[in-house]
């Protein structure tokens, strides 16, 4: 043995170690995938001897190796090995190299549940922790389901070192095994009171993690946190809680009023900025809550904001982001604080780091009033002109227009400035957003009638200008402008001085260099203007100049109907067509002006943008049908396909041109200058940085001539926006003057009082009254246009599991899963307790009266339990509201509240036997009232009787043992407990006046309809009469209403209700499709009559088709059902349920009730079930009960079906 010792070694004194790896992969730089290969050979031989330091020092190379991109998934059973080691240094490598290549997908990572369960109990802390850090990295479901208790139990732990890694990987837990989060969370909110600081933290990073996804299940931990607010000094601490303050505000108002004080004194105190910026934060968000109850936190507000400013004005630039997205929170609800600090948001505008300038851009969106409008846009404007890079020129152009355009132009008081500042915009370069200032001149010229003139004036001398901006024609770019301008000038060229001129500049051919829909929408307004023009002529009779301007049409509107575009071909020709047809009634001297004006009559108003999807399907339109029939799989894929546009290979080979030399390509540029020198619309000097042909040969020799401009460009004859912002100073002091004159005459009573205002007055928003007035438009929407849906929310949210109620009492079947040994003698007992039953059946003992009596004391004091913990979390939630409210409680009131409930707890079999009796003198009362009413009795009246009668008889039977125990033994259930009484009745909807319950059945003889039974239950004093009931229909489900009778309209309820009295209808329902369930909307109207009068009332319901209402109980016989599941035609699917501690055969009587199942043979805890739906699926299922948890394997026709089927069943059975 020492020999062996000796040599393992001498063996690793020459084994590489990981330096050994290191040094040498950085000596193999030109062949190191080869001597990784080599290396990786000589870990596998390592990994096979018997000596742990060996394997350790290979898995130790390995975890490096994977960091090199490596994959070492081959060695995960011996990376557990290494794991499982007794010395902490090789247990270390080992669980280092698992909580890096280890993920769900692993094989061998179950092997590992029994190590970690070993390591977690260790005695060795240092075991414990590495353990606790590893499983952080791989934790999977399985695992920690395992494991969740062993690592709640280490949340006690001695060692503070232990105590804060189980609190920090319950988490984890919590993510993979939501079913822990219950039962763990009382032991995590102890961790918030632990003495140790570093366990405390951990604790609060846990609990305000969950509680950032869902936080209303965490507002009873409010005065805990509020004390650990208050009295911690760890900054980091304070933020976490101070975020989760923030989350729980917007639920409880009344939090935010305790929490102003503590965080205001934060904020004068904390030296450290991130938590100034937390505490702000926060500040902000409590006012923001209590903006409606609260106003009188200005002082707050104020203070907030300093201490942002403070922030901005800091040379780190992560603050001052910070501090300007704090402010854009400020802005929404106190807009008049952050104005007064526009001179530092604009002199952000300065900054070199553009994401700075841009979160300046959106704060000036939110302080934009009608007094500082023009003076913010006159600033931006001029940062428009400095800007370098096309994003941030465009992110300002933007900005411009948002701001001016917002509220429907609210702020806008001169829409002459806003229009010149529009035009202005047109010379900007390089642009994408030209689309929206042509938004924005055709919706100002639309909505606002007093600027129209003033707008087609200044359209018409962008198009006279068009050459200068129609350069740039890519898609979106600045020549879109053109587009609105040719669009105002035709729609309102009665506002036109010279329209002949325009005209002469819509048909000039540098048109025809656009882009297609421009150039269509010229050709549609020349019309307009065309029209306008003749009206005009021959209204004064110039019947030569009517002419003059038709001929002059013909013979530029053949350009346009050469164009690409088959857009502005088709306008083009059908136009010259009607122009031509003019020419000929001129030539008779018929008037004309009249009928061409008359095909443009009329206003366009805009429709809305949501139009198009708000329109209702119509009745009998389905979307989802073939409108042509899809091609057939049978047609050969040889046939090749017709040809739409014939000689298409001949027109094809007609574009493509032939190699070109170096002489011809010489005498097409000489062609090619000489045209452009001929061409007066060529810009010879055009300084367009744009130009892709520079690089190509024969440009070099042409001089780059740098141009100032310093000054920018101007088109001439159009406005600048700087004389407009005197003007609208000027406007101003005549209105304040004005009004100045008018509150003297007002303030000769009372002069004293008024005169101190008089100084204070400054000129609100409201005293500005706007040049032009805007008119909004209606924006047209479709007939019966239907409302938006909300967005629906993430499916595959992890923290949708975790969104659990924490204060309801934990439940016994939620207790987290504890490992046992298997006891021997249970084991045996269901054998030797057989005979033994005979017997007891025969004669019943004492021994047996007494232990059933001790089992009904048990019962009575769970009962006692369940009660005191509902006690303890009303007291919970009575706790905060106390702490909550600001008025203390009266003390005389606490003795009366705990005395009923005392006598609640002590004096239950009173209770039950006055409710029998109570029950008993109801149900005679309405016997007696039926009888005097002459009403029918109904079946669900008799099971109620049936019901209740079985009650009393069963109390009865409870003192009589003798018959309890044979009967028992009849049924062989004798350990079990009576099934629960179920009822297959809903709850569909219910108010004040009435309840509806009801139940859906199919039926084998029509596959295509359920019958829906509807209960209607009139709880009030009042009689219910002309009741109705409608449902929306789907396209899968409709309801069958009488012949004659539209999808709108409802179907009356056959009777009326008496006070107290119900009675059930049935409604039948034709459907489609039954592998999905569905829920429709509905709406039950009715009319309450009392001694007051007559009310009109309504109940809204959602009625839901599951799929097991589509299942009927059908009987099947074994062979039959083993022939099925062998004929191979079934789909097959599975699920599990954890925590059942109800019997099986309760078990199996919820399955056969609720979802409609018939049993066909059972072997103790496993039985196979069987049923059919109304369309013919077969459903198999095998159902088995293990000792907390049930498994249901299913089959089907549908796999949808079977799906949604046990997704249903696992619903039902969690309720268990």
């Amino acid at each position: 043995m020492a020999l062996k010792m000796v040599k393992g070694s001498i063996d690793r004194m020459f084994d590489k170690n990981l330096q050994d790896l290191v040094r040498g992969i950085r000596n193999h730089k030109e062949d190191e995938a080869k001597y990784i290969s080599q290396c990786i050979d000589e870990i596998k031989q390592e990994l096979k001897q018997d000596n742990i330091a060996v394997k350790a020092n290979a898995v130790c190379k390995l975890t490096y190796l994977q960091m090199l991109g490596y994959d070492i998934s081959w060695a995960a059973f011996n990376i557990i090995e290494v794991m499982s080691a007794s010395k902490f240094t090789f247990k270390r490598i080992g669980y280092l190299a698992a909580s890096q290549c280890f993920h769900e997908g692993t094989d061998v990572i179950m092997l590992t549940t029994n190590q970690i369960r070993k390591d977690l109990s260790s005695p060795n802390q240092y075991d414990t922790g590495v353990a606790l850090t590893g499983l952080s990295c791989f934790v999977t479901p399985d695992l920690a389901r395992d494991l969740a208790n062993d690592i709640m139990t280490l949340m006690s732990h001695t060692k503070p070192y232990i105590r804060k890694k189980a609190v920090l990987i319950m988490y984890k837990v919590f993510l993979k095994y939501p079913e822990s989060l219950r039962p763990a969370f009382p032991r995590l909110k102890e961790k918030l009171e632990d003495p140790d600081p570093g366990v405390q933290s951990a604790a609060v990073n846990v609990i305000c993690e969950l509680a950032r996804r869902n936080p209303k299940n965490y507002l009873s931990l409010a005065p805990l946190f509020f004390k650990l607010m208050t009295s911690s000094t760890n900054n980091w601490v304070l933020i976490k809680i101070i975020k989760l303050f923030g989350a729980l505000t917007p639920l409880e108002p009344r939090l935010g009023k305790k929490l102003i004080e503590p965080l205001t004194n934060l904020i004068h105190s904390t030296s450290a900025m991130s938590l100034l910026y937390e505490c702000v934060n926060t500040v902000i968000a409590v006012l923001i809550s209590l903006s409606s109850g609260m106003p009188n936190h200005s002082a707050s507000i104020q203070l907030c904001v300093q201490k942002l400013r403070i922030l901005i004005e800091d040379s780190d630039q992560n603050l001052k982001y910070l501090g300007l997205l704090a402010m854009s929170k400020i802005l929404k609800t106190h807009p008049k604080s952050v104005q007064s600090h526009k001179d530092l948001i604009l002199q952000c505008l300065d900054d070199k780091d553009e994401s700075i300038r841009l979160r300046a851009l959106d704060l000036l969106y939110g302080m934009v009033s009608k007094k500082n409008l023009m003076e913010i846009v006159k600033k931006l404007m001029i940062h428009v002109d400095k800007a370098e890079g096309t994003t941030y020129r465009d992110e300002l152009l933007t900005k411009i227009i948002d701001i001016c355009s917002q509220s429907n132009y609210q702020y806008i008081t001169n829409f002459e400035w806003y229009i010149s500042i529009l035009v202005e915009l047109t010379r900007l370069e390089g642009t994408r957003h030209g689309h929206l200032i042509a938004a924005q001149m055709l919706d100002v010229a639309i909505r606002v009638k007093a600027i129209r003139k003033f707008a087609v004036s200044q359209m018409a001398m962008l198009l006279d200008n068009a050459h200068l901006i129609a350069s740039n024609t890519q898609r979106n770019g600045i020549c879109e402008v053109l587009y609105a301008a040719a669009w105002i000038c035709g729609e309102f060229s009665e506002h036109l001085e010279e329209a002949n001129q325009t005209l002469e500049a819509m048909l000039r051919p540098k048109v025809t260099t656009l882009p297609g829909h421009i150039q269509a929408v010229y050709v549609q307004n020349m019309v307009k203007l065309y029209a306008s023009i003749l009206q005009q002529k021959e209204r004064s009779g110039e019947k030569e100049g009517a002419q003059e301007i038709t001929q002059l049409m013909i013979e530029r509107l053949p350009q346009f109907v050469q164009s690409a575009d088959l857009e502005v071909q088709e306008r083009a020709s059908c136009i010259l067509q009607l122009i031509k047809y003019i020419q000929k009634l001129q030539i008779k001297e018929v008037p004309v002006a009249e009928e061409v004006i008359a095909l443009f009559a009329g206003e366009l108003n805009p429709v809305a943008p949501k139009a198009q999807k708000k329109v209702p399907v119509p009745e009998g339109l389905d979307l989802d049908a073939w409108i042509n029939e899809p091609p057939s799989d049978s047609e050969s894929e040889d046939e090749k396909p017709k040809t739409i546009f014939h000689d298409e290979e001949q027109r094809h080979s007609r574009h493509r041109q032939p190699e070109m030399d170096e002489e011809e390509l010489a005498r097409r540029r000489e062609a090619r200058k000489q045209e452009q020198a001929n061409n007066p619309f060529y810009i010879k000097s055009s300084p367009s940085p744009q130009k892709r042909y520079q690089d190509t040969p024969g440009v070099e020799h042409i001089p780059v001539v740098q141009i100032d401009l310093s000054v920018p460009l101007k088109v001439p004859g159009m406005p600048m926006s700087d004389q407009y912002v005197k003007l609208e100073e000027e406007r101003r002091h005549k209105q304040k003057l004005e009004k100045d004159k008018k509150k003297k005459k007002q303030k000769k009573e009372k002069r004293g009082k008024h005169h101190r205002h008089n100084s204070l007055h400054t000129e609100s928003e409201e005293d500005i009254a706007p040049a032009h007035h805007v008119d909004i438009i209606t924006e047209e929407m479709p007939e019966n246009a239907l409302p938006s849906d909300e967005d629906d929310k993430d499916p595959n949210d992890p923290y949708k599991a975790l969104d659990i109620d924490l204060d309801k009492p934990l439940a016994d079947s939620e207790k987290l899963p504890v490992q046992r040994h298997r006891n021997v003698e249970t084991l045996k007992s269901p054998d030797s307790e057989a005979p033994l039953v005979e017997k007891k059946s025969k004669k019943p003992k004492k021994k047996e009266k007494k232990h059933k009596e001790k089992e009904r004391e048990k019962g009575k004091k769970k009962e006692k339990e369940k009660k005191v913990v509902e006690e303890e979390e009303e007291k919970k939630g009575e706790d905060l509201d106390f702490w909550l409210s600001t008025v203390p409680p009266p003390a005389s009131t606490t003795q009366p509240q705990s005395e009923p409930e005392v006598s609640a707890a002590v004096v239950p079999e009173a209770q039950e036997v006055k409710k029998e009796e109570r029950e008993e003198r109801e149900e005679e009362e309405e016997d007696e009232g039926k009888k005097s009413s002459k009403h029918k009795k109904k079946k669900h009246k008799k099971e109620k009787d049936e019901k209740s009668k079985d009650k009393k008889k069963s109390k009865k039977k409870s003192h009589h043992s003798e018959e309890e125990t044979t009967e028992s033994v009849q049924n062989g259930t004798l350990d079990d407990e009576p099934l629960p009484p179920m009822s297959s009745y809903r709850l569909l909807a219910e108010n004040p006046y009435i309840k509806m319950t009801y139940d859906i059945q199919g039926n084998l003889q029509n596959d295509s309809q359920v019958t829906v039974s509807v209960i209607f239950e009139n709880k009030s004093t009042s009689f219910l009469k002309s009741m109705e009931l409608n449902v929306l229909d789907s396209l899968n489900t409709k309801m069958l209403r009488p012949e004659g009778s539209s999808v709108h309209d409802g179907i009356p309820v056959p009777f009326q209700l008496p006070p107290g009295i119900s009675n059930e209808a049935q409604f039948v329902f034709t459907l489609q499709s039954i592998v999905m369930a569905q829920k429709l909307k509905g709406t039950l109207s009715f009319i309450v009559k009392n001694d007051e009068g007559s009310t009109h009332e309504k109940l809204d319901f959602k009625l839901h088709f599951s799929c097991a209402s589509y299942l009927i109980t059908t009987p099947c016989y074994s062979d039959a059902f083993a022939k099925l599941l062998e004929s191979g035609d079934l789909h097959m699917s599975s699920i599990k349920v954890d925590g059942i501690s109800i019997s099986f055969q309760h078990l199996l009587a919820k399955i056969c009730f609720h979802h409609h199942f018939s049993v066909v043979e059972r072997v103790d805890s496993c039985a196979s079930m069987y049923s059919r739906s109304i369309q013919g699926h077969h459903v198999c299922l095998l159902v088995k009960k293990g000792e907390n948890s049930v498994s249901v394997d299913g089959k089907c026709n549908d796999s949808t079906l079977l799906s949604n089927l046990l997704d249903e069943m696992k619903e039902t059975l969690s309720k268990c």
